[in-house]
């Protein structure tokens, strides 16, 4: 089969497509055939080495989806023919970017045989970051009102839907070209993130501010969270770019009680638990993964160097 590896650490120009042999399943695993592949920004750190793969040369790629060709020993609830959606493969196992992968089914479900597995490929980490951040540690309810950082963004995107499921009131941000889009997926209302007003905009539209707050770049907002914030609001943070995060002024969070959250999706405790639960949300229409464009292997280095610099809604997916 083909493949993209990095047999070092390095830039993009690392990435080149092996031909090497399929792989056969071990005990626990799943042989896939790839529809899609997931493009995420940590298959970079993966691979110009911030973080350690288990192994080189190393096949990149977090997320998949595609369909089972081969069933491994003591596997149960999954058949060859199964259409399934996986997440978190790229670090301890071989990852994505190939024709075939073998994956453990702790980190994979089954989805309905009529899902689009190129999109379903960018599911894993956008929806499974947003499903933990939104309902497991933020416990989100009806009517709250939620604020989402960057509604365009991969999680972004997969948060405003999962939401908007639950009932919420949801506020999220995004530049202006995204608007219309973002407010089909269910935002209610959609601000510019560059106006001067931002801070008041948003406790404008939540009638006084916010009970639940997805942070994406916490060394950028995290003052802001503790001013438009309500009475016992829960911020969860899953980014940010400088690793230098504080609060300018503590008064605000203290004096509304703020609760905040620091999260991994690598954490996870059930991978496949997540998935099964976004997975029925693509199954009833309620959630459904924006592709912006899809690559094919040899395009791997592009891909990777667009989900860093390029602006763009919803999820970058590599095609075998």
């Amino acid at each position: 089969m083909r493949a993209v590896r990095f047999h070092e650490h390095g830039g993009t120009d690392v990435l080149q497509v092996d031909d090497i042999d399929r792989p056969e399943p071990d005990a626990g695993e799943v042989v896939v055939q790839v529809h899609g592949a997931g493009v995420n920004p940590v298959d970079t750190y993966f691979r110009e080495g911030s973080y350690q793969p288990f192994t080189m040369p190393m096949i990149p790629g977090v997320d998949v989806a595609g369909e089972v060709v081969a069933v491994g020993e003591g596997v149960e609830g999954f058949a060859e023919g199964d259409s399934v959606v996986g997440t978190g493969i790229g670090n301890d196992h071989y990852g994505a970017y190939a024709e075939y992968v073998a994956v453990p089914t702790d980190r994979l479900a089954v989805v309905d045989d009529g899902v689009d597995l190129v999109a379903a490929g960018g599911l894993g980490v956008a929806a499974v970051t947003a499903w933990r951040a939104l309902v497991d540690h933020a416990d989100l309810k009806p009517a709250d009102v939620a604020l989402i950082h960057g509604g365009s963004g991969g999680v972004g995107h997969a948060a405003v839907q999962i939401a908007a499921a639950t009932g919420a009131h949801v506020i999220t941000t995004a530049a202006p070209e995204y608007h219309d889009e973002v407010a089909e997926l269910g935002a209610d209302v959609v601000l510019d993130y560059d106006r001067d007003d931002l801070a008041e905009a948003v406790t404008e539209a939540g009638n006084g501010g916010v009970d639940v707050i997805l942070d994406h770049r916490l060394d950028d907002y995290l003052q802001f969270d503790a001013d438009v914030a309500n009475l016992g609001c829960r911020v969860v943070g899953i980014g940010e770019n400088d690793p230098a995060v504080g609060l300018s002024q503590s008064s605000a969070a203290r004096g509304k009680d703020l609760q905040i959250t620091l999260m991994s999706m690598f954490n996870t405790p059930s991978l496949a638990t997540a998935l099964e639960k976004v997975g029925y949300l693509v199954d009833e229409g309620d959630l459904e993964i924006s592709v912006a464009e899809t690559y094919g292997l040899d395009e791997a280095a592009e891909a990777q160097r667009a989900v860093l610099e390029d602006s763009f809604l919803g999820k970058l997916v590599i095609t075998p």
